[in-house]
């Protein structure tokens, strides 16, 4: 039987994920449930999903802007296996003491801290961990990337330690009139940055060490990274490691592929929803190796990257599938990552 699966958010994420789980064969989306009831919650009527309001306030301002609603938080999470809380945040963890008195399994996003759930998730490192857990907390966009390429040169036996720096969009594209920043540079003030100590609470044993800077942008997130290896390498054999992840995509500076808009616009073309790129896009032709040090740079789509880990959290979580690589293989095939 497929597992009914409950979102609350219909958000940046929520949305995406919303659609994620409806493309797969062996999970279902029972509904979702939101505070808004504008043109954002109307995209969810139009595609046939069932709407719950989150407060009885909601529920009247839907109601006034002629949306059906089918009951609220309580009515959806009565019949769902497990929910994906997908809400800004901190208002998820207000959220995790309901689905504790429910004895509900719950997946949190990356916004929240690691200690609400005791487990962080990055589907290539540590599947078989979460494995029918309660909850879980799939890491942030930037941490995702991070543990997606150190985890590639781990298991090949080549990491001993990554420092990286980060150029982090301002805001999301959506909400771009609402706030950022214009015309200047806002380094974060603490070093390391959160990223760093985040790809720990994955995998420990990792040396990583992180600094960001916001900048005046929207796409997506640049990295750059300096990698200390174990041992003297060549570049193919640094390449053949990132190609042993699914998700990551290697990409070359020579076909013009020179920015992040210019890849946005690949990824449009390509015909995925909102042009979302799952994958780290690394640049293959600017990657560099002298003797035991790594040097190389990447994009991630802070709107898309979490979405197949999600997927595969919920998987794991459920016990759907034990297989980290079946699961992996199922999620990349319905979101057409090859």
């Amino acid at each position: 039987m497929k597992k009914k699966i409950a979102l609350i958010g219909y958000g940046v994420i929520g949305k995406r994920v919303a659609d994620a789980i409806a493309l797969q064969d062996d999970m279902e989306l029972s509904g979702v449930c939101d505070v808004i009831s504008d043109w954002r919650i109307h995209t969810a009527v139009n595609k046939g999903y069932s709407i719950y309001a989150a407060t009885a306030d909601a529920r009247l301002q839907m109601e006034d802007a002629n949306i059906l609603v089918k009951g609220n938080m309580d009515d959806l999470l009565e019949s769902a296996d497990l929910v994906v809380d997908c809400t800004p945040k901190k208002i998820a963890a207000q959220n995790v003491a309901i689905y504790k008195d429910r004895n509900l399994k719950f997946i949190l996003q990356g916004g929240e801290k690691h200690e609400t759930t005791g487990h962080s998730f990055s589907a290539e490192n540590n599947y078989t961990s979460a494995l029918n857990r309660q909850s879980t907390r799939v890491v942030s966009c930037n941490t995702t990337s991070i543990i997606r390429t150190l985890s590639a040169l781990k298991r090949s036996d080549l990491l001993q330690s990554a420092r990286g720096t980060l150029l982090r969009r301002a805001t999301d594209p959506w909400e771009s009139h609402l706030g950022g920043i214009m015309n200047t540079l806002l380094p974060e003030k603490d070093i390391p940055s959160h990223q760093g100590p985040d790809a720990k609470s994955v995998d420990p044993e990792l040396d990583v060490f992180t600094m960001a800077v916001k900048v005046p942008e929207t796409l997506s997130h640049l990295h750059y990274w300096n990698v200390k290896l174990k041992r003297k390498t060549s570049k193919e054999e640094v390449l053949e490691a990132f190609k042993r992840s699914t998700r990551i995509v290697l990409i070359n500076y020579a076909d013009g592929l020179v920015s992040n808009n210019t890849i946005k616009e690949k990824y449009l073309d390509m015909g995925r929803p909102w042009g979302d790129m799952y994958e780290v896009a690394l640049w293959q032709d600017m990657l560099k190796v002298e003797g035991d040090e790594l040097f190389y740079a990447y994009v991630v789509d802070n709107q898309a990257i979490v979405i197949p880990e999600t997927i595969d959290a919920i998987r794991a979580l459920t016990g759907i599938e034990s297989s980290a690589e079946l699961s992996i293989r199922a999620t990349n095939k319905s979101l057409g990552i090859i």
